[in-house]
């Protein structure tokens, strides 16, 4: 009997799945008697970081995602050649309008990316979409759910949609996209469109990466709202109050209102621009031109002004410390004496013998002592 074939590819992330990248080719079988799609999937030619980046260069979308896979994979061998493809990679990317749109859930963010992309492709735009899941995990992540909700823009061959697995670390997803967002724009797309799912502190880390962040709402979601909105409203750029339709119509203007009063006491997330708030609805298309040309004059007006580069500069920069951070954090917990010392010393504050200062403070001299010997 034929044993099934497990071979993943050396690009497959650890710890990825069955349904990661290779089975959206599943079940496509030539027409003659030759291999499977599949079968020639699994049998790919190793790539050179020449050929990883020529082939982000020329658009050619198979390599486009092989290279987003190779950036994403935790395999430490991995890692060097990811670095050098991006290295080269660099010099093409930067170009983009990058716009982050975070909502709460059910407000339509999905349907507003399906529509706002399609709109922009017709208006002759290269758009990437990348999602953004701080509790997804590689083989649980939202690439076929978004997928789903935006068919028709999934089709588009000027469109390219993608997820940020982070298997439940925003440290990782920031860097991860962070980079994935270099790659789609050397790959010559114009706009990113970068979705956040979660509502919390994702909202910070997709703001700290993107040129514009909006915000999208409906009406009469309800006081228990409110204390989630404010923190990202601080944030945000503009306001789309969605599924302005039918009989919301009505609510949505009264919204609109509100909100655009909040905003007028808040302070401004980006220096010299005064959010608004604007209505529409993404299932019917209204109020997305509109929002596009805000869009386009907070580009215009940024650029002007000098902020937008100074912005792009000092991500840049809270990127590499946030790196910087990260590795640290991760040295610490992967410690073998920190990992000794651990079960003993949460024991002891759970038992009262330790106070949390102390314990923290004997944690770091552990991991301090062994550093310099």
């Amino acid at each position: 009997m034929k044993k099934p074939n497990t071979y993943k590819p050396d690009w497959t992330p650890e710890n990825a799945g069955d349904a990661f990248a290779v089975r959206v080719v599943k079940g496509v079988k030539s027409s003659g008697s030759g291999p499977s799609t599949i079968e020639k999937v699994l049998k790919r030619k190793h790539l050179s970081v020449d050929d990883y980046v020529n082939g982000v260069l020329n658009f050619d979308r198979n390599i486009l995602a092989r290279t987003i896979t190779l950036i994403e994979s935790n395999n430490p061998t991995h890692h060097d050649i990811a670095q050098e493809v991006l290295k080269k990679l660099l010099p093409y990317s930067g170009k983009s309008i990058r716009i982050g749109i975070t909502g709460v859930p059910g407000a339509g963010k999905s349907t507003l990316i399906e529509t706002l992309g399609m709109f922009l492709i017709n208006q002759g735009h290269k758009v990437a979409v990348l999602t953004i899941d701080p509790s997804s995990t590689v083989t649980k992540g939202s690439i076929l759910g978004d997928k789903t909700r935006m068919e028709k823009l999934s089709k588009e061959e000027n469109c390219f949609i993608r997820p940020s697995p982070s298997g439940g670390e925003l440290g990782g997803v920031a860097r991860k996209t962070r980079e994935t967002i270099s790659v789609v724009e050397a790959a010559g797309f114009n706009i990113v469109l970068i979705e956040t799912v979660g509502v919390g502190q994702s909202e910070v880390t997709v703001r700290s990466m993107v040129d514009f962040f909006l915000l999208v709402l409906i009406a009469g979601a309800g006081d228990e709202l409110q204390g989630i909105k404010r923190g990202v409203m601080e944030l945000c750029d503009a306001i789309f109050i969605n599924k302005a339709d039918g009989d919301n119509e009505k609510r949505a203007l009264i919204a609109q209102t509100d909100y655009n009063n909040a905003l007028h006491y808040l302070q401004p997330a980006t220096k010299g621009w005064q959010p608004k708030a604007y209505i529409g609805s993404a299932l019917t298309g209204k109020g997305i031109e509109e929002l596009w040309r805000v869009i386009q004059e907070f580009e215009k007006q940024t650029k002007a002004n000098g902020i937008f580069e100074e912005r792009r500069k000092n991500q840049i920069v809270e990127w590499v410390f946030k790196m910087v951070e990260n590795k640290l954090i991760d040295d610490f917990y992967n410690d073998e004496k920190i990992k000794k010392e651990l079960p003993h010393i949460k024991s002891e504050i759970l038992r009262g013998l330790l106070t949390p200062t102390l314990a923290a403070e004997k944690l770091l001299n552990i991991y301090k002592t062994k550093k310099g010997s």
